[in-house]
């Protein structure tokens, strides 16, 4: 038994913002697209529930994977925008999707929660303790951006993406694979303070450290796998910046073709980018129907993973 994504999912709020939207603060269609590749993002409504969001995504994601809710054992959700102080998201996932033997708790690693709470669903399966694991990275950003500040406003945006993470027979011929890492002295490059509540970013050395992190973890997964770019069907990173993207997928030789991007149609998600992007890849047919992932993300404390992992989705036909 290895463990393996065997379902994904994703779910985005209704209303989509184009670049227009921030000619009021200055900043132009051509002006963001070129730095960032983004040309629209989702924004939630203010009286909008991210749960529901979360519930949307971990129910295509549980249907594709073949599994029902009573056996998934854990539910683990990653964000730092949940609906309440406490509890959290993932209790309330658990209970609408009829997971009534699942753990649930929130995990929060900023834009690389996905990854860690991955690692985490991981090492559940492995150690034995869990059969069929849900983790879901759920994420309302525009409840703590400043629509003002140029630099980080044009950039962020609402959404969940989930994963069903389960143990599979017969497993993947490469067995999951995860670094992660964390520099508190780094938090003034990228916070968000309980006064102000607002995300504050110091862009240029966050590009320079997300590229750096992300690479160095990426290629120590790939060495202790024995592997190269070229063994990973698709590597998706977290979906901050197209260009941060692309400076990675070089630094690794990943090829062009194995290298995905959907920034710009969701902007940054933080913990949700991941999924949404692996359940936008499904949809595209870029996902066959078995495969190896390459992972990565960065995001604020600072906090970077990577990790390789294999994809067996239940259901072939599901796109």
């Amino acid at each position: 038994m290895t463990a393996a994504i065997v379902g994904v999912g994703s779910a985005l709020p209704e209303r989509a913002v184009p670049n227009s939207h921030f000619a009021a603060i200055g900043s132009s269609d051509e002006w963001i697209v070129k730095r960032t590749g983004i040309r629209q993002r989702h924004f939630l409504p203010e009286d909008g529930h991210l749960a529901d969001l979360a519930l949307a995504a971990a129910r295509t994601a549980l249907a594709q994977s073949g599994r029902a809710a009573r056996e998934v054992g854990h539910v683990v959700v990653a964000t730092t925008t949940p609906d309440r102080t406490t509890p959290g998201l993932a209790v309330e996932v658990a209970a609408r999707l009829g997971a009534d033997r699942a753990a649930a708790f929130d995990l929060h690693a900023a834009c690389a929660g996905f990854v860690y709470a991955l690692d985490h669903a991981v090492a559940l399966i492995e150690s034995g303790r869990a059969g069929t694991v849900l983790v879901c990275g759920a994420e309302a950003l525009t409840r703590i951006t400043d629509h003002e500040d140029r630099s980080t406003a044009v950039l962020l945006g609402d959404g969940a993406g989930a994963v069903v993470v389960a143990d599979v027979d017969p497993g993947p011929s490469v067995e999951p694979a995860f670094r992660l890492g964390s520099d508190g002295d780094l938090i003034p490059l990228l916070y968000a303070d309980r006064y102000d509540r607002k995300l504050r970013m110091d862009g240029p050395e966050i590009f320079v450290q997300a590229v750096e992190r992300m690479s160095e973890a990426a290629r120590d997964v790939l060495a202790r796998r024995e592997l190269t770019a070229d063994d990973v069907d698709l590597f998706v990173a977290h979906q901050a910046n197209a260009r941060i993207v692309r400076a990675v997928g070089k630094e690794l030789g990943v090829p062009q073709e194995r290298l995905y991007l959907n920034v710009d149609r969701v902007a940054n998600t933080s913990s949700a980018s991941i999924p949404i992007a692996l359940h936008q890849a499904w949809q595209e047919g870029r996902l066959g129907p078995t495969g190896l992932l390459g992972v990565a993300a960065f995001g604020a404390g600072v906090t970077w993973g990577a990790g390789v992992i294999g994809w067996r989705p239940a259901d072939a036909e599901s796109r």
